[in-house]
């Protein structure tokens, strides 16, 4: 969990509230677990009824939000007023509207909690924290911008995730889940606990484990693609080539195509290194120690101007798929020549 996050979490659980928050994130899977922690401790359940009110951007616009945030709570202490996608409330561009958040951002009402969830995954530019109206937020409140997970911090997200969950887990289980969901936090979050509630007490969360419970083909997945890639074992990368061409919805050659550009990255990263030693090349890829000799065997299998060439093959590969040079080329195909380059 980001720091940030996590401390913001601790002051809700703890009922240390503000009067105003705006949180605003590429990452939806974190503004819906703040939102639903402060929905747990803000009002209790016998008063949500009355004085908890849960608005979507699409269906309001500023005046309303200001004016539920200005009424007084029904026989209790406070009222929520909590509006998700907040980015598509009417008029929010509107100076005269900013004007409106700014007033009330600075002089909030003591017995109201507003929170404005801003998600900028849609393509909206989120919000400008230079603005006069952000900054009340933050003056008077709590003003939070959350990053998108990057990708080398995916398997350890994993990880502590589980581990909050009170679930051991394998390095190679939080490798597999990572490579074949992405950074889908939400996804990845649900597909985790779907495999906790089906675990023996005690039991640990296998590479099999998952390969059983969220669907990913033991023998045909990028995982051991790229095992058979080093190993260069020609027909078995074939095999997973044809299996993962028949099932382009399962695989999106997209996804295929940046695991693997994200693997040879990191063998050319292993092959450049001065420090060869398990600890500092798990700090150099920022990898589990454990899959360091994964790294050191491609670096072995591949030199380092054949590492070279296979990145250029993966980016022509990519270009490839977006139409460029060969649009009439399928997806199976661009793939099928890509481990031909890779194996020749």
């Amino acid at each position: 969990m980001i720091p940030a996050v996590e401390s913001l979490l601790k002051e809700i659980r703890n009922k240390r509230l503000s009067p105003v928050y705006l949180i605003h994130s590429d990452e939806p899977y974190y503004l819906d677990v703040i939102a639903d922690q402060l929905e747990q401790v803000a009002v209790p359940v016998a008063e949500k009824g009355f004085n908890q009110f849960i608005l979507f951007g699409k269906d309001t616009d500023v005046g309303t939000v200001i004016n539920y945030a200005r009424r007084y709570p029904f026989m209790a202490e406070r009222q929520l007023v909590l509006v998700k996608e907040a980015q598509q409330i009417a008029g929010l561009n509107d100076k005269s509207n900013q004007q409106l958040l700014e007033d009330y951002a600075l002089n909030p009402l003591s017995s109201t909690i507003l929170m404005l969830c801003v998600n900028k995954e849609d393509g909206k530019s989120g919000v400008d924290e230079r603005k006069a109206w952000v900054k009340a937020f933050g003056n008077k409140g709590v003003l939070l911008g959350i990053k998108k997970l990057y990708e080398n911090k995916l398997v350890d997200w994993i990880a502590d995730y589980c581990h909050k969950q009170g679930a051991k887990v394998s390095p190679k289980a939080c490798q597999l889940l990572a490579d074949n969901i992405g950074n889908d936090l939400k996804r990845l979050a649900g597909e985790i606990d779907k495999i906790l509630l089906n675990l023996r007490i005690n039991e640990e969360i296998s590479a099999t484990t998952v390969e059983r419970l969220v669907g990913i083909s033991r023998e045909y997945n990028v995982f051991e693609l790229q095992k058979a890639l080093v190993s260069r074992d020609v027909v078995k990368a074939n095999r997973i080539v044809d299996y993962l061409g028949r099932n382009p919805k399962d695989n999106p050659l997209v996804v295929i195509l940046a695991q693997l550009y994200g693997y040879f990255a990191k063998v050319l990263l292993t092959q450049s290194s001065r420090d060869q030693s398990d600890k500092g090349l798990a700090s150099v890829l920022g990898v589990n120690p454990f899959f360091v000799k994964d790294y050191l065997q491609a670096a072995r299998t591949f030199p380092i101007a054949k590492v070279a060439d296979i990145i250029h093959a993966i980016r022509r590969a990519d270009a490839r798929s977006k139409g460029i040079d060969t649009p009439t080329m399928s997806e199976a195909d661009i793939l099928r020549e890509l481990v031909f380059d890779v194996l020749h």
